[in-house]
């Protein structure tokens, strides 16, 4: 079996917690903030885990994770 590439972007992105789950940033917090309320602001702050109809697929593009 040939090692398998990581897909960068995505490593760029997630980070495995120490129970395997992933764990992401949130969207919408780069720009047109001024229309945005501070509490908006605040919780797109925090990271948020990623679906769990996604993991399959980010399982198979970040195999060393």
């Amino acid at each position: 079996m040939p090692k398998l590439k990581t897909s960068r972007a995505a490593a760029k992105r997630f980070k495995v917690t120490g129970t395997g789950k992933l764990k992401r940033s949130k969207a919408y917090k780069r720009h047109i903030l001024t229309k945005k309320s501070a509490k908006r602001k605040r919780n797109l702050r925090k990271a948020a885990m990623t679906d769990a109809t996604n993991i399959k697929n980010m399982k198979k593009i970040l195999p060393y994770l």
